[in-house]
């Protein structure tokens, strides 16, 4: 098994010994790979620039990949501009491909060539190459950029994680439940067993009515 910190799986308490709960719950706006009917709904609160949401995208990727079919999996922006000078910028580029339909391919590439773009003082030239890689009508792309759309999706995006009380990148909710910082692929150990659970029940529900 891969680590990716130091940190274990919990739940996490509030001052009251309550398990802190999502408040925004997935909607219209949000961008979701998986099942969108799945009773097994896994949020993340992410900033593009972030080294470790970096470290997590193949653990998220291979949920979508391996466990698509059980649950949906949703993409909120978290920019920490304070500390990562590129991360409004690389969220409104994900807007803006997600205008033509390939939010998840864009959000792929940004992750999987994040230490290159981060280098660059000024990366734009870097993601309308990868907007053309990914099929993307480039023009169109330069103009969404920068349109009131991709900023209000990723500013809307923003303060949904602040109402949630997000203050770190990646930000994990599993059913509504946040998840303390998860320990690498451990994450999919969790996610599975969510899974079960509900497909548990899920049979009891049905044996009940018969």
């Amino acid at each position: 098994m891969i680590v990716l910190g130091l940190w274990f799986i919990t739940k996490t308490p509030t001052d009251n010994g309550k398990e802190t709960l999502l408040l925004d719950k997935p909607s219209a706006s949000d961008h979701v790979e998986g099942n969108a009917q799945a009773k097994v709904v896994l949020v993340e609160y992410s900033d593009l620039q972030c080294p470790a949401c970096a470290r997590y995208y193949p653990v998220v990727k291979q949920i979508r990949e391996e466990l698509g079919n059980d649950v949906m999996i949703v993409y909120r922006h978290f920019p920490l501009r304070q500390i990562h000078p590129h991360a409004e910028i690389a969220a409104r580029a994900a807007e803006a491909a997600g205008m033509q339909g390939k939010f998840w391919e864009m959000h792929d590439i940004m992750f999987e060539f994040q230490q290159d773009w981060s280098a660059e003082i000024n990366p734009k030239d870097s993601f309308e190459r990868y907007a053309a890689q990914i099929g993307l009508d480039v023009g169109r792309f330069k103009d969404d950029i920068n349109s009131k759309a991709a900023k209000e999706g990723v500013q809307n995006s923003y303060e949904s994680g602040l109402r949630n009380g997000v203050n770190a990148t990646p930000t994990f909710y599993l059913n509504g439940v946040k998840i303390e910082n998860p320990n690498g692929y451990g994450l999919i150990d969790i996610v599975k067993a969510e899974i079960e659970k509900e497909k548990v029940e899920s049979t009891g529900e049905e044996n009940a009515t018969q």
